[in-house]
């Protein structure tokens, strides 16, 4: 069984949303990393290597659609899965974030969590004895 904490990204620039998902993933065992824009994100992904990244598209600096498209493009960050979890809905920008190498689309409503959550867990970033006991 494999004890390794996983660590995943968040880029948000919302500080109210980054804390509520930093807040839901560490309840999980998860640990947490948080970039506010797009260009610390890029930077923090090369250093860090999460097991994940959750972007938001709109961003200062640059936007999750750039970021996803740099990591897909580097040979040392090109395996990590990228998670869209933005307010963006319309099927363009969702076949967009498809093509940048996003794994997930995730649109941020009431069930935005419990979605990324299943979708972690198909990754198998949690585990599923952490997902049924604390869901």
């Amino acid at each position: 069984m494999d004890i390794r904490q996983h660590t995943v990204l968040i880029a948000e620039d919302s500080p109210t949303q980054a804390s509520s998902l930093q807040e839901t993933l560490e309840e999980k065992g998860l640990r947490v990393l948080h970039a506010s824009d797009g260009i610390q994100a890029l930077e923090m992904t090369k250093e860090h290597l999460p097991d994940a990244v959750i972007l938001d598209i709109e961003m200062p600096g640059m936007n999750g659609l750039e970021v996803s498209a740099n990591l897909s493009r580097e040979r040392s960050t090109k395996h990590i899965p990228i998670i869209m979890f933005t307010s963006h809905d319309s099927a363009t920008m969702v076949q967009k974030g498809f093509v940048l190498g996003a794994v997930d689309f995730i649109p941020k409503d009431i069930f935005a969590q419990a979605v990324l959550l299943e979708t972690l867990r198909q990754l198998h970033i949690l585990d599923n004895s952490e997902f049924a006991n604390n869901a």
